[in-house]
C-alpha cells in the first residue's frame, strides 16, 4: 500500500459565540475546546487535529477583533491574520439561530476574507468535504494527536469554561488560574490542584458560593470533562483566594 499523506489547514472564523469551538469539538470527536455562552471562552492560540487514514486536517480557531470590551491576550489579537494567512481553506461560521446576525456577515469577517482573496472560503462544510479538499503534503502532527494545546492548557480552558458559566457578567474575566500541582497518582490517576485568584472579596464569595456549592460544582463538572478528554481518572481540587 502506497503512503501518500495529505494535509488541509483550516481557519474557522466568525463572530464570538458563533460556535467555532463547538464545531471544532464535533470534528475532533471529543471536547478539547471549552464552550460557553460568554464571549472569548477559548483564549489560547491552539489547533485541533483530525486524522483520517492518510489525510490530516489542522483546524485553527480564529478570534476576530469583534470587541475590546474585555482585555485579551496579545496573541489573540495578532492570531486572526496569522491563522488565515497560513490556511488552505477558510470556514466562515454563522450562527443561524441568531436572527440579528444570520442574514449578513460582520465587517470584521468581510475584512478578513478580503485580505486573503486567494484562499477559498465556504459557509457550510462537513467532515467528508474537508477530507476531499486536502492536498498532498506531510502531516503536521502524529495521527493520535487531537490538538496543539498542552494538557495544562486544556485543563485551564475547561475550568475557565465552568467559571464563565457560573459567574455573572464580567466577573469571570478577572479570575487568574494558577496550577499548584499536576502529577500522576499511585493508581495512575491525574492529580490536579489549582488556585483561582480573584481581585475582590465579593468575587471570592460568588465563586465559592453558599456552603461552597459553586466551587464544588465547578470542580465536579470540570473534573468529569477532564476525565473524558484524558481518558483516565482525574482528581481536581480548586482553591479560591483573594488577590489582595
Amino acid at each position: 500500500m502506497r503512503w501518500n499523506p495529505k494535509v488541509l489547514r483550516i481557519a474557522i472564523i466568525g463572530a464570538p459565540n458563533a460556535g467555532k469551538s463547538t464545531l471544532s469539538n464535533q470534528l475532533l470527536g471529543r471536547k478539547v475546546f471549552p464552550v460557553s455562552k460568554k464571549v472569548h471562552t477559548t483564549r489560547c492560540k491552539a489547533r485541533g487535529v483530525v486524522t483520517d487514514e492518510d489525510t490530516q486536517l489542522c483546524v485553527w480557531l480564529t478570534h476576530l477583533h469583534m470587541s475590546f470590551r474585555h482585555k485579551l491576550d496579545e496573541a489573540m489579537l495578532t492570531d486572526p491574520w496569522d491563522s488565515v494567512k497560513h490556511a488552505d481553506l477558510v470556514l466562515v461560521l454563522v450562527d443561524v439561530s441568531d436572527h440579528w446576525t444570520r442574514n449578513s456577515l460582520s465587517s470584521e469577517v468581510l475584512k478578513c476574507l478580503s485580505q486573503f482573496p486567494q484562499i477559498p472560503s465556504v459557509l457550510v462544510l462537513n467532515k467528508q468535504y474537508l477530507l476531499m479538499q486536502a492536498k498532498p503534503g506531510p502531516w503536521e502532527f502524529h495521527s493520535g494527536v487531537l490538538t496543539s494545546q498542552s494538557p495544562q492548557e486544556i485543563c485551564n480552558n475547561i475550568i475557565r469554561e465552568k467559571i464563565l458559566e457560573y459567574l455573572p457578567l464580567e466577573v469571570p474575566y478577572g479570575v487568574i488560574q494558577v496550577t499548584e500541582m499536576w502529577e500522576e497518582g499511585p493508581s495512575g490517576e491525574l492529580l490536579i490542584a489549582q488556585n483561582l485568584l480573584v481581585p475582590r472579596k465579593s468575587h471570592m464569595r460568588m465563586l465559592i458560593g453558599r456552603g461552597g456549592k459553586v466551587i464544588s460544582r465547578i470542580a465536579q463538572e470540570a473534573g468529569q470533562d477532564l476525565m473524558n478528554v484524558f481518558l483516565c481518572d482525574v482528581r481536581l481540587k480548586l482553591k479560591v483566594e483573594w488577590l489582595k
